[in-house]
């Protein structure tokens, strides 16, 4: 009967000691941080930021170094993700396109080969013209767009991504019709809105806020339930709290919005998901991070576990029925 006991009790102490090892998980080795983006776009400075911020904190014992791999309007870094499956200590930067990327294109991995981590904040979109434009309010624009049918530019960020999911929605709102003029970015954009090479873009306010800060750009309408947080003023006369939300201005386009996600290889332990979703929510907490979201616009929104993915699958099923509206999915 001792010797039952004895066994009981250690049986009982090494199992306490695995999982109070597990709770415990820790990276090994230093983390590398996988940005889909090239160097200096929206993707990359999310990443560095959080970079920045965990050294700064002492957040983690480990040190961070910062892989660009935005091939393939980011499926690189992806892939790259499948491929390192297992691996605890490789952190993916990217945004919805994780999921809506395989719609539109045959790549090497699927969105189920990436395991969700966190959402840490939303990016706004935002109805941009020329400064020189005629048309000072989003109403008399669309109205515009709908006489003259597939004659206005519309310039966005890729083809069949994000900015021209967006276009897609306008026009099925409003019955317009524009020509989509992709780019290679959102900042390539912005500058052949500045020279009146298109007549609009749908950039987030950090990608058009140099040119609307030098009078080259004016925003007509953001794409949001509400009206963005009040700030500094941006020009002489308006900040972003002064631009009404596109359903005010006419267009019925309530919400469009961008979530800077970050994901781990598939096959991970569950103690290793925490730890950096937890890791992650000290980011979201510190006054860098504040910093930062109000810097470039963002809504602020730390998302984990059963809300992220319920988010995902939100998102994921929305942007799905424009991309078979507008015949974008691969077979």
């Amino acid at each position: 009967m001792l010797k039952k006991m004895s066994w009981l009790l250690a049986t009982a102490l090494t199992a306490a000691l695995g999982s109070a090892a597990h709770a415990e998980w820790k990276p090994a080795k230093p983390v590398e941080f996988v940005v889909t983006s090239s160097p200096g776009g929206g993707t990359d400075n999310f990443a560095r930021v959080v970079q920045s911020i965990i050294a700064k904190h002492k957040l983690m014992d480990q040190s961070v170094v910062v892989t660009n791999k935005g091939g393939g309007s980011g499926a690189e870094g992806y892939v790259y993700a499948k491929v390192a499956a297992g691996d605890p200590h490789k952190l993916t930067f990217g945004t919805n396109n994780e999921y809506l990327l395989p719609y539109v294109a045959k790549l090497a991995y699927k969105p189920d080969d990436l395991t969700p981590v966190a959402a840490m904040a939303l990016d706004e979109f935002l109805l941009w013209v020329n400064a020189n434009s005629p048309y000072k309010d989003a109403k008399s624009y669309i109205e515009a767009a709908k006489a003259k049918p597939e004659t206005l530019k519309m310039g966005g960020s890729q083809s069949k991504d994000t900015d021209q999911t967006l276009t897609s929605l306008i026009e099925d709102a409003t019955g317009t019709k524009f020509i989509y003029v992709p780019f290679q970015g959102g900042g390539t954009a912005a500058v052949q809105l500045a020279g009146a090479h298109i007549d609009s873009n749908t950039n987030n306010p950090n990608e058009n806020v140099g040119q609307w800060k030098a009078g080259m750009v004016t925003p007509l309408c953001v794409f949001s339930p509400i009206r963005l947080p009040e700030g500094p003023k941006v020009t002489t006369t308006m900040g972003w709290s002064d631009i009404p939300t596109c359903k005010e201005a006419g267009v019925p386009v309530d919400q469009f919005q961008m979530p800077r996600t970050v994901w781990l290889p598939g096959g991970v332990s569950p103690e290793a998901v925490a730890f950096y979703a937890d890791l992650l929510k000290k980011v979201s907490e510190t006054p860098e991070w504040k910093e930062y979201v109000e810097r470039t616009s963002q809504t602020s929104r730390f998302l984990a576990g059963a809300e992220l993915k319920d988010f995902i699958a939100k998102d994921d099923a929305k942007n799905k029925k424009v991309f078979e509206r507008e015949g974008w999915v691969v077979q």
